[in-house]
């Protein structure tokens, strides 16, 4: 049996990491991945986002918020933000603590559970750490459970992300398929296009033929969702109706 992944652990461990590679660094290093951001922006935006959804945790929300006004508590010295975002992620552990994964929650996604915001951060903070990471030259490794899982997350979401990411609208057609899967273990998602909207098909198997195919290893195809890598990099194979990839890639920005 496989062990389900503790969200709130992993937030933890991939701050930690996150905190480690920027603590020495230069923070006015660009971010390549984040273009008009150095990496002060990259640390004040991810710790920003673990104090917000920690609010929203500990205020177990039941609607949509109508501010997302909190106190940051920013350090009034720059050099100081990596000890700050460590802080943050021991605010979001203290939320954590405050309620249970299954609570009833208001989300903007598919999960109206606490246990959303924790996954929600988890990949927030993950994905912004690989982007430090790559500011600095370094080569970024992510686990392949957590990527299969961020892979997941983001193709079951990405359908209610309209109020922040207008381009997905777009993201419309007579009935078409794009299945993305994972070449280096467990990770297959067929999702289909309407004219009424998308998402992933819940009762899709390996036999369903789909209009264009994407398939890499797990860390690839998450860092490829999200932008960070283009489909022409190695290890990524996609084969099928390419102007279908075009329309995907150019409006599912996150």
């Amino acid at each position: 049996m496989t062990t389900a992944i503790d969200h709130r652990a992993a937030v933890a461990a991939e701050t930690a990491a996150f905190v480690e590679a920027v603590r020495a660094a230069d923070l006015t290093t660009p971010v390549p991945t984040c273009p008009g951001w150095a990496l002060s922006d990259l640390i004040q935006h991810a710790g920003s986002v673990q104090r917000w959804f920690a609010t929203l945790l500990r205020q177990r929300i039941q609607e949509r918020p109508r501010s997302r006004d909190v106190d940051l508590k920013l350090p009034a010295d720059s050099q100081a933000l990596p000890g700050w975002l460590a802080d943050s992620s021991a605010e979001a552990a203290d939320a954590f603590g405050t309620i249970e994964s299954d609570a009833p929650m208001w989300a903007w996604g598919a999960d109206q559970h606490a246990r959303f915001w924790a996954r929600r951060m988890l990949f927030e903070t993950l994905v912004h750490r690989v982007d430090a990471e790559l500011a600095l030259g370094l080569s970024p490794a992510i686990d392949r459970r957590l990527a299969a899982d961020g892979v997941a997350e983001f193709l079951v979401n990405l359908p209610f992300a309209a109020s922040f990411a207008p381009g997905t609208a777009e993201l419309r057609a007579a009935d078409r398929s794009i299945r993305f899967s994972c070449s280096d273990g467990d990770g297959d998602w067929l999702v289909r296009l309407r004219p009424d909207g998308f998402g992933i098909d819940p009762d899709a198997t390996g036999a369903d033929q789909a209009d264009a195919t994407v398939q890499a290893p797990a860390a690839d195809l998450l860092l490829l969702l999200y932008g960070r890598l283009d489909r022409t990099a190695a290890g990524i194979r996609t084969a099928g109706d390419e102007t279908l990839l075009d329309l995907w890639f150019a409006h599912s920005a996150f």
